[in-house]
C-alpha cells in the first residue's frame, strides 16, 4: 500500500516574524530569501500572511509582499494566507489581485480570512469592526463577482485588471468558515493540525455541505500546522521553542515578542503560568525525525483526508528551518 504521502501536495506560509537582532524589514527580506529556498526545493506554493500592529510580524501588507516573492521566483505558486477581507473593500482587493495575477499569470492565489484587528485600537484604525467579520460571506460573494464580471451592485463599475481572469480562490478557516467555504463552492484552508477533533468536525461540515461551482467542481481541503524534522527528536523539539515561548510570552504580558534563540529561552526563569502555556506550545505539533514524522503525517492526512499540507513553522533558526524543510521534501518525495 502506498503512503498517503505521496499524493499529497506540501506547501508553506512565512507570517515574517521578526527575530532577536532581526528587525522587520529584515524580518520581509527574509521571508523572500525563503521562498526561493522553498521554491528549490520543490514545493507547490508560498503563501504570506496580514498581520496589523502585532508586535514580532512584520507581514502587515500580503499582496504587496507577495509581488515580491513571485517577483523573486519563477514557478512556485504565490498567494495570501490570508488577505483579511473584512479590512478591505472587495473592489480593491479585486483590483489587487488582477494586477498580481496579470503580471505572473498562472501563478497566484488568493486566500481569504474573515478575521478583523485584534484589539479595538487596530479595529478602530482600519476602520472596521466585529460586525464586518459577519458579513464575511457578503463580501466574499461580491469579491468574486468584481472577478467574475457577475457583480450587479455597482452597474458600470469594473474591477480592472481582474475581471475575466482565473483567480484561484481559498478560504481560510479556523472552523466557522467551513460552512462559508462549502457554500460558495470553493477550496478550505484550516487548521491547525493540533486541534484535531475541531479540525476533523469543520472538515466533515465542508464536505457534507459543499455545493460544487465554477471554481471547484469537488470539495479539496488543506490543512495547515506546524510541521519540524531534524535528525533527532529532540533537535526537532527545539525548532518548536521559539514559538512556544513568543506564544505564552504574549498570553501573559500582552505583547508578542521577537523570536529568541531556543538555548537563550531554554535558560530562561518561568513563572508557573508562563512555563505551564510554554509547554502546552510545545505540545501536539507534528515533528521528530524522518521516520517519526512520516507516521505522523501518514495519520493525519488519513484522518482529514487532506489533499494538500500547508507548513507555517516559525523559529528563530533559519538555517534549521530550511533544512527541516528539506527533509520534508525528502519525506514527501517533491520535484519540481
Amino acid at each position: 500500500m502506498s503512503s498517503p504521502i505521496a499524493s499529497t501536495r506540501f506547501s508553506f506560509l512565512d507570517r515574517s516574524r521578526t527575530r532577536e537582532g532581526h528587525d522587520g524589514p529584515q524580518a520581509l527580506r527574509d521571508t523572500v530569501a525563503l521562498a526561493r529556498e522553498v521554491e528549490s526545493l520543490g514545493y507547490h506554493r508560498f503563501w504570506v500572511s496580514e498581520h496589523h500592529s502585532v508586535p514580532g510580524v512584520a507581514g502587515s501588507a500580503p499582496t504587496v509582499l507577495a509581488a515580491a516573492v513571485a517577483a523573486a521566483t519563477s514557478a512556485i505558486r504565490v498567494g495570501t494566507g490570508g488577505v483579511m477581507l473584512p479590512n478591505h473593500q472587495p473592489l480593491v482587493v479585486a483590483e489587487q489581485f488582477g494586477v498580481l495575477a496579470s503580471l505572473f499569470p498562472g501563478r497566484i492565489d488568493m486566500g481569504l480570512g474573515r478575521s478583523v484587528g485584534f484589539t479595538d485600537g487596530v479595529r478602530r484604525a482600519l476602520g472596521h469592526g466585529k460586525e464586518d467579520a459577519e458579513d464575511f460571506p457578503g463580501r466574499l460573494t461580491e469579491l468574486l463577482g468584481w472577478i467574475d464580471g457577475t457583480q450587479q451592485a455597482h452597474p458600470q463599475v469594473h474591477a480592472r485588471p481582474a475581471e475575466g481572469l482565473r483567480i484561484p480562490a481559498y478560504v481560510l478557516a479556523i472552523g466557522e468558515g467551513a460552512a462559508v467555504a462549502a457554500a460558495a463552492g470553493l477550496p478550505l484552508v484550516i487548521g491547525d493540525l493540533r486541534g484535531r477533533e475541531k479540525v476533523l468536525r469543520a472538515i466533515e461540515v465542508y464536505r457534507r455541505d459543499f455545493r460544487p461551482s465554477a471554481r471547484a467542481e469537488r470539495p479539496e481541503v488543506i490543512v495547515s500546522g506546524t510541521v519540524a524534522v531534524a535528525g533527532s527528536a529532540e533537535a526537532a523539539r527545539r525548532l518548536l521553542v521559539p514559538e512556544a515561548w513568543a506564544m505564552a510570552y504574549a498570553r501573559t504580558h500582552g505583547s508578542f515578542p521577537p523570536l529568541a534563540p531556543a538555548e537563550e529561552i531554554e535558560r530562561r526563569t518561568m513563572t508557573a503560568k508562563e512555563r505551564k502555556l510554554y509547554e502546552r506550545g510545545l505540545d501536539g505539533h507534528i515533528h521528530g525525525t524522518e521516520e517519526q514524522v512520516t507516521e505522523q503525517l501518514e495519520r493525519a492526512i488519513e484522518e482529514t483526508g487532506a489533499d494538500e499540507v500547508l507548513v507555517t513553522t516559525s523559529t528563530y533558526d533559519r538555517e534549521a528551518l530550511v533544512d527541516s524543510l528539506r527533509r520534508l521534501a525528502g519525506i514527501a518525495g517533491l520535484r519540481r
